[in-house]
């Protein structure tokens, strides 16, 4: 076990130093599986409508048959949604996250022993279960089932055959087969010292803000693109040799555009926000003050 954590550490280094700076995946404190920390929240229960905009969001379900192998683990898979670890998926358990429509991504690291939680840096993973693209739509429940000793009883009519959520460890599930091993689970809580969570709730503020600063991101590689495009076609002003500061295109970009769209977007979408909150708190407040 020594030899292979050596093994592992060395070639962790090496990956750091080849690209720079990667971010670490460290499930330290999170990582506990169901022989150090079992599942003891309540019995599996929907989320009723009424407890999340299900006109505007999705419910997706998470969970984990028991058995034997589940039940013995020291080391727990870890769950990311966006590159954020959320929860470990113990054995006999389930989570849940009310999502925001729109592309989610999906994986799923194992750490390694010695009860450390170290699962890889940047590309370079111990053991990656799944990586993979998820669109949530609003309004729609989804169930994904994880289990190491079998399959599901049935394959989701709704999925591609070649789909990653129709073949492995993680699956999506229809719900006809999800009600037939998900309602012995438990819910999965936060449990320290070595079962932190941060599942089991919504993710809707957290989706936007991801997709916004995605969107960004990609809007912003695009417009320098589109710069040495027009400046290739000769569409821009060279800078005077007296004010090095006013050369530029010639042309709008499309990418100004799009990202003015973009934040004019948000922007609305944080004033929205705002107010759903105000009314949300002037609620409560005549809750508990009647006069």
């Amino acid at each position: 076990m020594l030899k292979r954590f050596t093994q592992i550490t060395v070639v962790a280094m090496v990956a750091s130093l080849l690209s720079g700076c990667p971010k670490p995946y460290f499930a330290f404190e999170k990582h506990g599986g169901a022989f150090l920390v079992s599942v003891k929240g309540e019995q599996f229960v929907h989320r009723p409508n009424s407890s999340w905009e299900s006109n505007e969001n999705a419910m997706v379900y998470f969970y984990r048959p028991n058995s034997q192998w589940g039940a013995d683990e020291i080391d727990v898979p870890s769950l990311y949604i966006d590159d954020r670890h959320y929860v470990g998926l113990r054995a006999n358990g389930y989570t849940w996250f009310e999502m925001a429509p729109g592309k989610k991504q999906i994986t799923i690291r194992r750490p390694i022993g010695l009860l450390l939680g170290f699962e890889g840096l940047g590309s370079f993973s111990l053991e990656k279960i799944i990586d993979a693209e998820f669109y949530p739509e609003a309004g729609k429940v989804y169930y994904f089932r994880y289990s190491e000793v079998d399959v599901p009883s049935a394959p989701n009519p709704d999925l591609d055959p070649d789909s990653p959520f129709a073949k492995g460890d993680i699956q999506m599930v229809s719900r006809d087969v999800a009600i037939q091993d998900i309602v012995t689970t438990r819910l999965i809580e936060n449990q320290p010292p070595f079962a932190k969570s941060a599942a089991a709730t919504s993710i809707v503020k957290q989706n936007r803000v991801d997709a916004y600063k995605a969107e960004k991101a990609r809007l912003g590689e695009l417009r320098t693109e589109e710069l040495a495009e027009l400046k290739k076609q000769g569409y821009w002003r060279s800078a005077s040799w007296y004010w090095p500061f006013g050369g530029g295109p010639t042309k709008r970009l499309k990418t100004d555009i799009e990202l003015q769209k973009l934040e004019a977007n948000w922007l609305a979408y944080e004033e929205e926000l705002e107010r759903k909150e105000a009314m949300e708190a002037a609620l409560n407040k005549s809750k508990w003050w009647p006069f």
